[in-house]
């Protein structure tokens, strides 16, 4: 504390006003300000009780008193602190929605549900029309079964979520993903067998398992914090719902590039493979300036390194 005050009388500048000065806007500043004072560490937490603009104003001003700051003579620490308590509060916001979709379970009774279900469906097989709500047809677009609905479990209707909106919003990528995963891994496999829809003998994976474990692997790079690097970086505000499922687009073309680089000989590797591809974007999250980029124009994300 000390040493503290003696920066502040040579350089005229409290430690937040030190860390807005001397870090770019994005993970690198907003990290600091996330961890300063055991004080500001407070009213932060109170911040984050609601994400209504007005109540990040009034924590703005309780800070620059309680740091002794005047708002009239350095507004611009004002403004920087605006941008990184929004990005703190969104994220933290950000985690709850995750957190209620996962915990929702699928319901073939809820219409909006079967109606998601539907039309993942007919985005991913527009020409094959569904012959049945039960049908060995989910198989053709990496269902484990007849009814994709068990499938569902784990991840809940975060798993839907994500699938359709990568189907919707990047499907010339979703397509050929689906389309990749589904050809033959062997040469010597027959066209006999390939017309037979022998989906056993595929590439190695099934999309739509395949995507419902890389929402799980999403969902903990949320929520044990990892993504904030990403998310404070490419949100310059309140990080949302879409920058999480653009991110989760990224990770499931970039694991089946990984994938097919790693070249397993069967679906028996998929957790030594899964692993590995978590280690590999863990590291690229430990760089502050990292941000992860999805490869398809409908994403506002355009940096990988800032």
């Amino acid at each position: 504390r000390g040493l503290k005050f003696v920066i502040r009388k040579v350089t005229g500048r409290c430690e937040l006003q030190r860390i807005c000065h001397n870090n770019k806007p994005g993970a690198r500043r907003t990290l600091k300000i996330g961890r300063p004072t055991y004080c500001l560490r407070i009213i932060l937490c109170q911040s984050a009780l609601s994400a209504h603009p007005d109540r990040v104003e009034k924590t703005i001003d309780d800070i620059m008193t309680l740091k002794k700051v005047n708002p009239d003579t350095n507004p611009q620490l004002g403004i920087s602190l605006q941008a990184s308590l929004f990005q703190i509060v969104g994220y933290r916001s950000l985690v709850a929605e995750v957190e209620k979709l996962r915990r929702e379970p699928y319901d073939c009774e809820n219409p909006d549900h079967e109606e998601m279900l539907m039309k993942l469906w007919k985005t991913l097989r527009p020409d094959s029309p569904l012959t049945g709500r039960i049908s060995k047809q989910w198989c053709e677009i990496g269902f484990q079964g007849n009814d994709p609905k068990t499938d569902f479990r784990g991840m809940g209707l975060l798993g839907l979520h994500n699938l359709l909106y990568f189907a919707e919003h990047d499907k010339a990528t979703a397509l050929q993903v689906l389309h990749d995963s589904l050809q033959p891994k062997h040469s010597k496999m027959s066209k006999a067998e390939w017309e037979q829809k022998n989906f056993d003998k595929a590439i190695g994976y099934s999309f739509a398992i395949v995507g419902i474990n890389i929402t799980d692997l999403a969902y903990s790079l949320l929520v044990s914090g990892a993504l904030k690097t990403h998310l404070y970086n490419v949100a310059p505000e309140m990080p949302s719902l879409s920058h999480f499922q653009q991110t989760f687009c990224y990770l499931m073309q970039e694991f089946h590039r990984f994938w097919i680089e790693e070249d397993p000989c069967d679906i028996m590797e998929f957790n030594r493979v899964r692993s590995k591809f978590h280690r590999r974007v863990l590291r690229q999250l430990k760089n502050p300036d990292m941000a992860l980029c999805p490869h398809f124009a409908a994403s506002d994300l355009h940096l990988v390194n800032l």
